[in-house]
């Protein structure tokens, strides 16, 4: 398996989905070593920093975006997530006026006065993997576990569009989900030639809907192997991990961000099982879990999940997803 390096000078970092030339080409089944920025580009160091110094800057750089040789539209390129490491001994979140999933914002207004703005820094313990939450108008503190995760993958869209890195769409994009983990493989509809993935956004920690708008932002070690099936591409990205299948969909209102990944979750479920629509619809209302992603970006993000468990065994993309677990294990050190 071919591995490659690819350390980003600020210079190369992205901002958008399409509209950005390749920084790198690279065969299906290339294994990844990679570095992250945080969604702050790193602006955020201490309690006093504020956030609001960055919003007439970039926000969310991206690492990349890569042409994978042979990806033509219509295809699934098939992101597998070995390794993700904090490359920093800090993380920070904020509020941010106007920005979050309960405050007035410009998509949302109402004539609340604006959150105040408020930073926190959070102490990555690698030997604990923790991240040290200390409140700043509260006598309060906490260890919590650490869940690396990667805010943003995605690839290019299609008919020349360019797509802002805060939004999350049927490209992928700013997902924000916890599910994007070690150990998660992510499917994507190719839309352009090359595809053209990048990815970013790097969380220490974060929970299900990102309520304040930012989770414990954070520089990142991302190690990923990545390949390519001919044909299948999915509508909305697919998610599966050793134990579940899943479908990410995002829109507003919340409700078409849910039905977007059911309505792809009922059409895998028929393609895996023979299953008619309404046979489909019927299982899943019954199996179905649904984790909100994010409720704060410019579309939200919720996402569709079965578990692999109460069903038939099902020969999913070929079954790419134990070969990448097994692909992975030779690389050494993994962190699932």
């Amino acid at each position: 398996m071919e591995t490659i390096t690819f350390i980003p000078t600020a210079d190369q970092l992205g901002y958008t989905f399409g509209g950005k030339d390749p920084v790198l080409r690279l065969k299906p089944g290339t294994a990844m070593t990679l570095w992250t920025q945080d969604a702050f580009g790193g602006a955020l160091r201490r309690t006093t920093d504020k956030a609001s110094v960055c919003l007439g800057h970039d926000l969310n750089p991206q690492t990349g975006p890569f042409y994978v040789e042979g990806a033509e539209p219509g295809d699934t390129l098939v992101v597998h997530l070995v390794d993700l490491t904090p490359a920093r001994t800090w993380g920070a979140s904020a509020t941010i006026p106007f920005f979050g999933g309960l405050t007035s914002t410009p998509l949302d207004p109402t004539i609340q006065e604006p959150l105040p703005e408020r930073t926190w820094i959070y102490e990555y313990d690698s030997a604990a993997h923790t991240v040290a939450f200390t409140a700043q108008g509260s006598e309060f503190s906490a260890a919590l576990p650490a869940n690396p995760m990667l805010g943003t993958v995605g690839v290019a869209p299609a008919q020349r569009e360019v797509r802002t890195s805060l939004v999350p769409d049927y490209f992928g994009g700013n997902m924000d989900t916890p599910e994007m983990r070690a150990g998660t493989t992510a499917y994507f509809g190719v839309n352009v030639e090359g595809a053209l993935f990048s990815l970013g956004d790097g969380h220490y920690r974060q929970g299900e809907g990102e309520s304040c708008g930012t989770a414990v932002e954070g520089a990142m070690h991302v190690t990923a192997i990545v390949d390519l099936i001919k044909g299948g591409g999915p509508q909305w990205p697919r998610l599966e991990s050793n134990t579940h299948i899943m479908s990410v969909g995002s829109a507003r209102p919340l409700e078409n961000a849910w039905k977007a990944g059911q309505v792809d979750m009922i059409e895998w479920l028929g393609s895996l099982y023979g299953l008619d629509r309404l046979d489909a619809y019927q299982l899943l209302t019954q199996i179905s879990e649904v984790p909100l992603a994010n409720v704060v970006d410019t579309n939200f993000s919720v996402v569709t999940k079965v578990d692999k468990r109460l069903l038939p065994k099902a020969t999913v993309y070929g079954g790419i997803h134990a070969e990448m677990t097994s692909r992975a294990a030779s690389l050494g050190s993994i962190s699932y």
